[in-house]
C-alpha cells in the first residue's frame, strides 16, 4: 500500500539531513496520514487521508 493521500495525492518528500560539518544524506519526509472511514459518493469506505484534508473538510467522515 502506497503512503499516499486518497483525496489531495501527498506523498512523501525527499532532500538530506545536513550534519554541522555539512555533511549529507538522504531522507524522507512522510505526510501524517490517518485511517479514517469516509463518505464517497454516498459509499462509506475506509481510506488513507492527511490531516490537512481532515481540517479542511474535504473529507466527510463518518462515525
Amino acid at each position: 500500500m502506497a503512503r499516499v493521500c486518497s483525496i489531495c495525492g501527498k506523498g512523501r518528500s525527499v532532500g538530506h539531513n545536513v550534519s554541522h560539518a555539512n555533511n549529507k544524506s538522504k531522507r524522507s519526509w512522510r505526510p501524517n496520514l490517518q485511517r479514517v472511514r469516509a463518505n464517497f459518493n454516498g459509499q462509506v469506505k475506509r481510506a488513507l487521508v492527511c490531516t490537512d484534508c481532515i481540517h479542511s473538510g474535504r473529507v466527510q467522515k463518518v462515525a
